[in-house]
């Protein structure tokens, strides 16, 4: 039930190196409400966090993923103007349903911190005024962008790793991978609860030494709790089509039962909560 939907076309964008500059967030002007650009909520389980969530989406992301299954999230342009007060009024309307079935609130994208101002004002008053548990959703990439502040209103970190082979971190989200360990190193030492996410690609990520790289590093972390080992899928093909882009991974089997097996049994091996 997304109550917010995109409404301007997004141009093509998955192009430019590694330093590409980031786009920014409109500042914060006055005293007024702050405010955001959002692309939809939702309420969703299981897949954003403990329980049944309402999850904000947040327009703009920093990164390019040749697999991403929202392009219609990656330009700030793309979402709609709103206020906390919006986003917060419409959270409180499920309060006592998302209690009862054990959920909270969710910011995901996109990337929330492109805009930490509106997003942190947001888990702030979902955590501190109406109780809920809260998850950050990001690639950790503007992981400095989040202060000690920000995370304190903030219960569980879900990471995105995309790979570990250097190389293809850069392939993969036209980004550098170094920001992401520099954040997820950082949660470990606040002691921040992480899911870490890794998405499955048939001949990208899941060569042997890939997938071992990133469960072994995430074994040193010491605060990781669980592992999403996500499936490689075509569900926004659609999309990219329809906003002009071109899909390169059309052709990209998705990853067999055997193979998803296999790369859990990797993090597994490292002693971590894969599934």
């Amino acid at each position: 039930m997304s109550l917010i939907q995109p409404g301007n076309a997004l141009p093509p964008i998955l192009t430019g190196g590694p330093d590409r500059p980031v786009e920014e967030a409109v500042p914060r002007r006055g005293s007024g409400p702050v405010t955001g650009s959002v692309h939809s909520w939702d309420l969703s389980t299981g897949v954003d966090g403990p329980g049944t969530r309402f999850v904000v989406f947040v327009a703009g992301c920093p990164l390019a993923c040749l697999y991403c299954h929202n392009p219609d999230t990656l330009r700030m342009s793309n979402g709609k103007r709103a206020t906390t007060d919006e986003v917060v009024t419409e959270a409180a309307r499920y309060v006592q349903f998302i209690r009862a079935a054990g959920g909270g609130f969710t910011v995901s994208g996109g990337e929330p911190m492109l805009q930490p101002d509106f997003v942190g004002e947001i888990l702030r008053r979902c955590h501190d005024d109406l109780g809920l548990h809260t998850a950050l959703d990001t690639s950790g990439f503007l992981g400095a962008r989040a202060t000690d502040s920000f995370l304190d209103s903030v219960d569980l970190v879900l990471l995105d790793i995309k790979s570990w082979d250097r190389e293809l971190y850069v392939r993969l989200t036209s980004r550098q991978l170094e920001p992401t360990l520099v954040f997820a190193r950082r949660l470990a030492d606040l002691g921040k609860e992480v899911w870490v996410r890794f998405v499955l690609v048939p001949g990208l990520t899941d060569a042997p030494e890939n997938v071992a790289g990133v469960a072994a590093f995430t074994a040193s972390l010491g605060n990781v709790t669980r592992v999403d080992i996500l499936p490689f899928h075509k569900l926004g093909s659609d999309k990219w089509a329809g906003l002009g882009m071109d899909f390169t991974l059309a052709a990209t089997p998705v990853p067999s039962a055997a193979q998803m097996a296999e790369a859990r049994s990797v993090f597994a091996s490292h002693g971590l909560n894969a599934v």
